[in-house]
């Protein structure tokens, strides 16, 4: 799952609508631990059991894969991915990883919800 997936947006449910969608971002200072697209990244790790195979279902490179979770694994207290050495089936979320991205996920659909009002009555303001 993609993050511009429309279950993910407020006010996506017809086509040509407009829609909202979080853009939650843990930071101190310039280092973000946690956005989107790693939160992207590390789903999509989970699915494939590869940061290559992940990279290339979200059309980004290996060494910016890599750069991400390794900025990722030295953000929290402890790596949120571990790799190992087994070609094409080197990598694997945590358990503190599948946490951490759970806890991001909810992040997201509560703020989809608590959005919702709001964005419907926005929606009146814009051009269909």
């Amino acid at each position: 799952m993609k993050y511009n997936d429309p279950a993910r947006t407020v006010g996506a449910g017809r086509r040509g609508r407009w829609s909202a969608r979080p853009r939650w971002r843990v930071a101190r200072g310039a280092r973000i631990a946690l956005g989107p697209g790693k939160a992207d990244l590390l789903e999509a790790i989970g699915r494939t059991g590869s940061i290559s195979a992940a990279a290339a279902d979200l059309g980004m490179s290996y060494r910016r894969a890599w750069l991400l979770v390794d900025m990722m694994n030295r953000c929290f207290l402890s790596p949120l991915v571990a790799t190992t050495a087994q070609r094409s089936r080197g990598a694997a979320l945590t358990a503190s990883g599948r946490r951490v991205l759970h806890l991001y996920r909810r992040i997201e659909a509560r703020s989809l919800a608590a959005a919702r009002k709001e964005m419907a009555a926005l929606q009146r303001y814009l051009r269909p």
